[in-house]
C-alpha cells in the first residue's frame, strides 16, 4: 500500500503549501544555481525535509541524504560525509541533506562545523530540527536559519481534500466533519493529519474511527494517570506509540488537570518543569517517563 503522505509529497515549490516568503528565498537561491548551507527548523510534521528534498530536487546535484535520528555521531561524518564530498562529483555542487540533526552529538556537531569549513567550494549543507537550541552556535552560524511554520488548518484542509479526491474517497455522510475533527486533533503535524485520514478510509469512505481517537496516545496518557496505573504499564504506552515527539502531551496534561489530580498546583508545577527540560534532553520518551511518574504519584 502506497502511503499517501509519500504519494502527494510536494514535487514543487509551487505545490508545497506555506511559508510563502522562505519559497521566495529559496526560488532565488535556485535561479542562481546554487544555495548556502541552510538550517530548516519547526515543529514536526510540517515539511522540512520535504523542502530540503525539493531544494535538492531542483538543482543539478550529487545527493546525500542521512536521518541523523539514526546516524548521529561522529562515525557517520567520518564514514559518509567525508568520503561524499571529497570524491568525484557528476553534478555541479554536492548536497548533504542531515534530516533531524537535533540528534546529533554535540561533538559531532563540533565536527560537522570543521567538514562544513573543509568542504565549502563544492559541498552545501540542509539541515533540518525540531529544536534549534539543540544545535549548537558554531554550526548554527555556518548556516541560514529558516523557521518553518505550518500552514493555517484551512491550507492543510484544503490539501488533505485535493488528496481525497485523487483517490476518490468521500467524506462520511457528505460532510467536513471528519475532517475537522482530525486536523484538530493533530495540527500542526501535517504528515500525521494525511496517514490518520488514509487509515480512516474504508471502501472509499474517510469515516471517523471513534475508537482510534480515543486511543490516541495523549488521551491513553491522561486515562492512565486517571486509573492511576503502573509506571510500567505508562512505559509501555510510550513505547508502543513508536514516537519520538510528545510536544502536545505537556498542554493535553495541563487541559486536563482535573480529569486526574485533585492537586492542580503542584501538578502545574511538575508540567511546567519537564516541559522546560524536555526541550535540552537527548532521550524524549525518558523525560516524559519521568513526568508521568511525578504526576502519578502527587
Amino acid at each position: 500500500m502506497n502511503l499517501w503522505v509519500e504519494k502527494y509529497r510536494p514535487q514543487s515549490l509551487e505545490e508545497y503549501v506555506g511559508n510563502e516568503m522562505i519559497k521566495n528565498k529559496i526560488s532565488d537561491y535556485l535561479s542562481q544555481g546554487s544555495i548556502q548551507n541552510l538550517l530548516l527548523h519547526g515543529v514536526a510534521g510540517t515539511g522540512k525535509t520535504t523542502l530540503a528534498k525539493l531544494i535538492a530536487n531542483n538543482l543539478n546535484c550529487d545527493l546525500l541524504y542521512i536521518n541523523a535520528s539514526d546516524e548521529r555521531g561522529i562515525d557517520t561524518i567520518r564514514e559518509k560525509i567525508i568520503p561524499f564530498a571529497s570524491s568525484m562529483g557528476f553534478g555541479d555542487i554536492k548536497i548533504v541533506i542531515l534530516d533531524e540533526a537535533d540528534y546529533i552529538t554535540p561533538q559531532a556537531q563540533a565536527t560537522l562545523r570543521n567538514t562544513m569549513e573543509s568542504f565549502s567550494g563544492n559541498t552545501r549543507f540542509i539541515l533540518t530540527c525540531n529544536y534549534l537550541e539543540r544545535i549548537i552556535s558554531p554550526l548554527q552560524s555556518r548556516c541560514q536559519t529558516l523557521e518553518i511554520k505550518p500552514p493555517s488548518k484551512k491550507e492543510v484542509g484544503i490539501r488533505c481534500i485535493d488528496i481525497c479526491e485523487a483517490e476518490e474517497a468521500k467524506w462520511e455522510n457528505g460532510d467536513m466533519t471528519v475532517l475537522k475533527t482530525i486536523i484538530n486533533a493533530h495540527y500542526p503535524d501535517i504528515r500525521k493529519i494525511i496517514n490518520t485520514i488514509q487509515g480512516s478510509t474504508v471502501d472509499g469512505i474517510v469515516k471517523l474511527d471513534k475508537a482510534s481517537l480515543k486511543n490516541d496516545l495523549n488521551e491513553q496518557i491522561i486515562s492512565a494517570l486517571s486509573n492511576k496505573i503502573l509506571l510500567q504499564e505508562i512505559r509501555q504506552i510510550l513505547a508502543d506509540s513508536g514516537s519520538r515527539e510528545f510536544d502536545s502531551l505537556f498542554k493535553a496534561l495541563y487541559d486536563n488537570l482535573d480529569k486526574f489530580t485533585k492537586k492542580i498546583g503542584p501538578a502545574i508545577l511538575i508540567i511546567a518543569k519537564y516541559q522546560y527540560e524536555y526541550t535540552f534532553v537527548l532521550e524524549k520518551e525518558i523525560c516524559v517517563a519521568a513526568m508521568l511518574n511525578e504526576l502519578n504519584y502527587l
